[in-house]
């Protein structure tokens, strides 16, 4: 057991304290990771928030990337000083999910992330819960070896670390979730991290048309940046009917990046008959569809969910940092700005603004 320095959350809608903490030694399985970086992500505040529940005190954050610190006795793949990203959902490699290859939705993952000790502790023995079983706001932390992807040396952590999220959830639900289609038409509500990562996907997919839809224009501005060959406004007025009326029809894709009901709905009412509307972003607790029945029925539309890229994390990351290399991947560009871990509220504060794609705390600083 090490002791290591964490941001927790010990209420809703209060700041997170950055404390000391405990960390456990790795179980066989499982590997310790020295954090460098951590993407700030909206799925986050939904817990600090409280309209996801979550047992406190809790370590949230979860778009980790590091170095490997020390392994467990059955650990074959890694070793220290190797550098790291997560794939944050864990499988079991043998359930019939897993040999359909969507090990996202591993139907025993409950069962693997179960350990015979709390991985964090207070000073005096108290459990602290992780977020996901990562609790990736803390400088060190404990993931299972097949939540880990090794980095290449030319894919700084800084950048690497949003492939563990961000960027697998949105290029995964354009080419495992929705599997868009070359030259097919493509709407993305939400262009923050993830929305601009779903853009990125729609480009590499070779969408003919990409409609990036959002209430800033700092975030519409920098969707063309990422391959978006339209742009909306919503609050200028109805999304779908602007759509209409620059495209002359709605679209075979649309992805939803926000978590709403509402912008939901919208994602239906944007694509064709037998179009099919994506739900990407997280929504509150409690949420509830209200969709038009005779979408379904008449015009054969297709209402489908993509949960952290529908595939084999480990992988799709693997091939995304390749792609990376190979500047067909923009990750530089999503990194708005890079702080040091005591600034992490700060950063949260800032989310707010639509000039922000991604914050990315460094802990070495």
């Amino acid at each position: 057991m090490i002791d290591t320095r964490a941001a927790v959350l010990n209420a809703v809608n209060e700041p997170l304290e950055l404390t000391d903490i405990r960390v456990d030694d790795p179980e066989p399985h499982e590997v310790r990771v020295a954090v460098t970086n951590v993407g700030l992500c909206h799925s986050d505040l939904h817990y600090m928030t409280g309209t996801v529940p979550a047992d406190l005190p809790v370590v949230v954050g979860h778009e980790v990337a590091g170095v490997v610190e020390a392994v467990g006795s059955q650990v074959t793949g890694l070793r220290p000083g190797d550098r790291v990203t997560g794939a944050l959902t864990p499988s079991c490699g043998g359930c019939p999910n897993c040999d359909a290859g969507r090990s996202t939705q591993c139907q025993r993952v409950e069962e693997i992330r179960r350990r015979p000790r709390p991985a964090f502790q207070t000073d005096d023995g108290r459990p602290i819960e992780r977020l996901g079983d990562i609790g990736g706001f803390s400088q060190h932390i404990l993931l299972r070896e097949n939540s880990l992807v090794k980095l290449p040396d030319d894919v700084p952590l800084h950048v690497g670390c949003l492939l563990s999220c961000c960027v697998i959830t949105g290029v995964g639900a354009v080419f495992r979730g929705a599997r868009v289609r070359p030259g097919s038409t493509v709407a993305v509500i939400g262009c923050g991290g993830v929305g601009s990562a779903i853009i990125q996907g729609a480009r590499l997919a070779g969408a003919s048309a990409i409609v990036a839809i959002d209430l800033d224009d700092a975030r519409l501005k920098a969707a063309r940046e990422y391959g978006a060959t339209h742009v909306i406004n919503g609050a200028d007025g109805d999304p779908v009917a602007e759509l209409h009326r620059q495209l002359g029809e709605g679209v075979d894709y649309s992805f939803e990046a926000v978590g709403s009901a509402r912008t939901a709905a919208t994602a239906l009412a944007l694509v064709r008959p037998t179009g099919t509307a994506c739900l990407v972003g997280i929504a509150p607790g409690g949420t509830e569809l209200s969709v038009p029945a005779s979408d379904f029925f008449f015009q054969e539309k297709r209402l489908i969910g993509s949960y952290m890229g529908s595939g084999q994390g480990r992988q799709d990351i693997a091939q995304l940092a390749r792609l990376y290399q190979q500047g067909r991947l923009l990750l530089d560009e999503m990194v708005t700005r890079v702080i040091a871990f005591a600034e992490i509220n700060e950063g949260f504060e800032a989310m707010k603004s639509g000039d922000v794609t991604r914050i990315v705390v460094d802990f070495r600083s």
